[in-house]
């Protein structure tokens, strides 16, 4: 899973994006250093994974990952080939989510494209080169589905139906994600892949002084107050810090966070945050050679789940033996667990729960 880090020039993006993944993109003060998306790989933290280790001493942990792209700033104009603004677009349909750092401090050493800051001018700048972007593409596809409609098909008629209901909101200047849809207006709109359909978590990105202040923050809440309208989560870092977390060891971490008063690091929210707004889960699997997380979206059924290890798995699919984590740990075995009957046997049409610690017997 994809999620694309946006956000005008300046407002904190490639340090963020440096920090989490210790990349070391060029972070200069001036808009477009980031021309190509720089892509980082970042782990998920998960606490279970360790607990488990102790349990099993494996030889390997492996955690689940989830993948950023630093996206060069967006401008006024970027829909219509401002600044290079095109291929940016280009860049935020790849993604599956987008994570939109909003600057929420002032600093005179660092300019500000607008010239001033203004959290709620800055997200609409964002919000409107991707519904303007959007609204060029669904002219397109009306005007193509208009000439299907003469056929009499009914999907077609359908489907023009919902796309005029999207314009409509567009030329309103609202984001599709606004809207609401059943379940089967749901998935053709799916198949558009609409900019501003994606799911946004707003990063508000505060300075080192206001990290422990933030509650006090106007401009924080005024993301805050945005981000509920539209449904949408917020969680406040300061980027320079997080940068410099990102360079200590794992005990120094953890007492600098304390200095600090806090309980986790930004980074470790905004993951565990963007995990959460794609809708994924995490199964564990565990044993001698490896204890691991893998991701699969909520819903999934074991077969599937099973085709994320290997396809001959999935293929091969006799039943799965699963315990829940907290009854492993509490049991502090696997066979302890087995005694007190909490291994149960699921089959093909078991939905996978977050922490399933699973074995899958399979044959083929």
């Amino acid at each position: 899973m994809k999620l694309g880090i946006v956000g005008l020039p300046n407002v904190g993006k490639s340090t963020l994006f440096n920090a989490i993944t210790k990349a070391g993109a060029d972070s200069a003060n001036y808009p477009f250093c980031t021309i190509d998306p720089n892509i980082g790989v970042v782990t998920v933290p998960d606490e279970r994974l360790d607990v488990l280790a102790r349990m099993y001493n494996p030889k390997k942990i492996t955690p689940t990952t989830i993948e950023f792209l630093d996206i060069a700033g967006l401008v006024k104009g970027a829909s219509q080939g401002e600044g290079l603004g095109n291929k940016f677009l280009s860049h935020i349909r790849e993604v599956d989510a987008i994570v939109h750092v909003v600057r929420c401090f002032e600093d005179g050493n660092i300019v500000h494209v607008e010239g001033s800051v203004d959290p709620a001018r800055d997200i609409d700048t964002i919000n409107l080169e991707l519904v303007f972007s959007d609204l060029e593409s669904i002219e397109k596809r009306i005007e193509k589905t208009r000439k299907q409609t003469k056929s009499g098909d009914k999907k077609y008629l359908n489907e023009l139906t919902i796309l005029e209901r999207i314009k409509d909101t567009l030329e309103k200047g609202l984001p599709v994600r606004s809207m609401e849809f059943d379940d089967d207006e749901t998935i053709f709109v799916n198949q558009l892949f609409l900019l501003s359909d994606k799911p946004v978590l707003y990063c508000a990105n505060v300075s080192e002084d206001e990290i422990s202040t933030q509650e006090h923050n106007p401009y924080v809440e005024k993301v805050r107050e945005i981000a509920k309208s539209e449904n949408s989560e917020v969680i406040v870092v300061c980027a320079k810090i997080e940068e410099e977390i990102s360079q200590l060891e794992e005990d120094e971490k953890q007492l600098f966070l304390e200095e600090l008063g806090l309980l986790e690091s930004g980074l470790d929210k905004l993951i565990k945050a963007s995990y959460k707004l794609l809708g994924l889960i995490s199964f564990l699997t565990a044993g001698d050679p490896e204890v691991r997380a893998w991701t699969i979206v909520e819903g999934t059924k074991a077969p599937q789940a099973a085709g994320k290890i290997h396809s001959d798995i999935e293929r091969g699919f006799i039943r799965a033996e699963i315990v829940a984590y907290d009854d492993l740990v509490r049991c502090g075995s696997h066979a302890a667990a087995k005694e007190q009957g909490l291994v149960r046997s699921e089959g093909k049409e078991y939905v996978m729960r977050d922490g399933d610690v699973t074995l899958f017997r399979f044959n083929v």
